[in-house]
């Protein structure tokens, strides 16, 4: 199982918690092989052009195949006819999260200091057309703010340095996030999703914050490279939904706060659609463009 971002991070956990259990189903070991770097694409690619066998899979995530493709015209994939969606795995939202040097305590408070101090602040994010990017610039956007993106090649070494200070802001997958801000390592001000995470109740979404409207939270789903004959890529999409739906597992992810999902191969396809459709008109209306 490709994994396009770096040991450590949101998806990493996820993929070795899933593939562990798809390797019992499967009969055989499930290995990830983390491929990090350029905002996802380098995995994604080596995906795409990997033989069609079923042997070769990857964790997708709305980065790859939804955002990169508004972001970056020029891809070296095709998000739809390169690849065979097999299934939906996990839906994750972000915490908003600052350094404790950082005064603001609510998202208000660091509108209003953002305004206060125009490109002064930065962010950082997992790399260029990454989803904590894209909510980066929404909240630009959204609340008419100027703030200095940071890419970094993954979301663990953005979270190390935000830790470290040497960024005010980021948005991180509740997953990663919640221990640090449950030590006190970082200030949570809210999450991204349409609700409260039950693994942050106390925090509000970005949404009730002032920001109506405001919502982003990353996907995950298997892809196989395009070409996978169908009664194998029926055995995979039966393996991945049967392990999503083990109550261990759920309960797992539940705990991390992720919240799982199955799907079939063609409800992947038109979600996919659908998210490709959605974040071309956001990228547009912002005006974002790739670093």
């Amino acid at each position: 199982m490709i994994v396009p971002y770096p040991p450590g991070g949101s998806a990493d956990i996820l993929a070795r918690a899933i593939g562990a259990k798809v390797g019992e189903g499967l009969g055989q070991p499930v290995v990830i092989d983390n491929r990090p770097g350029a905002g996802t694409i380098i995995g994604t690619e080596a995906t795409a052009k990997s033989a069609p066998d079923g042997y070769t899979f990857m964790l997708g995530t709305v980065s790859s195949h939804a955002i990169n493709p508004a972001l970056n015209p020029k891809l070296p994939f095709d998000p739809v006819k390169d690849f065979t969606p097999l299934s939906l795995v996990a839906s994750i939202p972000f915490a908003m999260i600052v350094h404790p040097s950082v005064p603001a305590k609510s998202v208000q408070e660091f509108v209003a200091l953002a305004k206060s101090k125009p490109g002064q602040l930065n962010y950082s994010s997992a790399g260029n057309g990454t989803s904590n990017h894209l909510a980066g610039e929404l909240l630009k956007s959204m609340a008419g703010i100027d703030l200095v993106h940071v890419p970094y090649k993954g979301s663990a070494p953005a979270l190390n340095d935000l830790i470290a200070g040497h960024v005010s802001l980021m948005f991180d997958l509740v997953l990663t996030a919640a221990p640090h801000i449950k030590s006190g390592a970082a200030r949570g001000l809210a999450v991204t999703g349409a609700q409260r995470s039950a693994v942050l109740p106390d925090l509000p979404t970005v949404a009730e914050s002032g920001l109506p409207g405001y919502e982003v939270s990353a996907w995950f789903g298997i892809f196989a490279p395009a070409g996978v004959p169908q009664p194998v890529a029926k055995r995979l999409n039966a393996e991945f939904v049967k392990v999503m739906r083990e109550p261990d597992l759920k309960q797992r992810l539940a705990s991390l706060g992720a919240d799982p999902l199955t799907s079939s191969p063609e409800e992947f396809a038109t979600y996919l659609r659908a998210e490709i459709d959605k974040w071309a008109k956001v990228v547009k209306a912002s005006g974002m463009k790739v670093d």
